[in-house]
């Protein structure tokens, strides 16, 4: 433990203990000598301005004084080796997850984390390039239009845009009180209250168009309005849940199946014969099936029947487009 990382820990120690704390614990604790010790805490409390108080007896303890504890923070950006290198993998997660719509606000922090870790590893450079952070179905996102949205949101005014959903091609002019942004399988997506059509709905950023924020300030809607709309049912797709869905799984797909997370209200449970059964409400099936699909003849729709029929339907379909030769 270096230097900077005493002087942290033996903050922490002080600043959240209840009763003073014996030298003994304190030596023990930074790994260091007794006088490696005292010249930290003197450090601490000369030069950084800690209010340090010392208790006498038979054993020397240190605490900090009552009325100023909880005022009392190390000044600028103090964390620990670990804290930096967790803070550096994810800033890697935003910037390699969304490159151009964080990036660029971000590079002053990350160029700040490196240096603050290059110190904690004595000049030596960071193999930042193994830290890998691999996309899957992320769409092509205005910049212009993130930052737009994001400061409607955050400055809680109405937003006015032109939205062409996926589903029908069709275009719209939609004025809303933005609620929350969510990420979401590597896309932006902007849950709102569209006055338009008195409701919530939720809206791909990658399908808006020239959004404007309005003087009118934005409506708000309870945290409980929005999670039982929002995040009841499966996926990104919105909705009070239609029913709930019984999907079992081969022993072999159920290895993954029983790791991985579904919904915040599935319910999973291995079957006597190995395989796994994921129940999990939803709204709108298609994205469900769409996740089962993937499984192929490892995953099977049990309930309800209205379910299992239409995915029955899906692989009609797809079975029909390899009748005959590739057009």
């Amino acid at each position: 433990m270096d230097r900077y990382e005493r002087i942290l820990t033996l903050h922490r120690l002080l600043k959240s203990a209840r009763y003073p704390v014996p030298f003994a614990r304190l030596k023990d604790e930074l790994a260091c000598s007794r006088a490696t010790l005292y010249r930290d805490i003197a450090f601490l409390r000369d030069a950084l301005g800690a209010p340090i108080e010392s208790g006498g007896g038979e054993e020397a303890t240190f605490h900090y004084a009552a009325d100023e504890a909880e005022r009392f923070e190390l000044p600028g950006l103090w964390l620990t080796s670990e804290e930096l290198a967790a803070l550096l993998a994810l800033n890697e997660l935003l910037v390699k997850s969304d490159p151009g719509v964080l990036a660029g606000a971000l590079a002053p922090f990350r160029a700040r984390i490196e240096r603050l870790l290059s110190d904690h590893s004595s000049g030596r450079a960071l193999p930042v390039e193994r830290i890998r952070v691999l996309a899957s179905g992320s769409r092509r996102l205005d910049q212009n239009a993130f930052r737009v949205v994001a400061g409607a949101l955050l400055n809680r005014q109405r937003l006015k845009f032109r939205y062409r959903a996926r589903s029908t091609d069709a275009q719209t002019e939609r004025t809303v009180s933005p609620q929350r942004l969510a990420h979401y399988r590597d896309n932006w997506y902007l849950d709102a209250w569209d006055h338009s059509r008195d409701a919530l709905r939720s809206f791909a950023l990658d399908r808006i168009r020239e959004p404007q924020p309005q003087d009118e300030p934005a409506l708000d809607r309870e945290s409980t309005e929005l999670d039982a709309h929002l995040a009841s049912s499966y996926g990104i797709f919105s909705g009070a849940p239609k029913a709930w869905a019984t999907i079992r799984f081969s022993t072999h797909a159920a290895r993954w199946v029983a790791d991985e997370h579904w919904h915040s209200q599935q319910q999973g449970a291995r079957l006597p014969d190995g395989r796994y059964e994921l129940k999990l409400p939803y709204s709108n099936s298609r994205e469900l099936l769409m996740d089962v699909l993937k499984y192929g003849p490892d995953a099977e729709v049990v309930a309800p029947v209205s379910l299992r029929e239409e995915m029955k339907i899906l692989l009609q379909l797809a079975l029909g487009a390899y009748q005959g030769a590739p057009a």
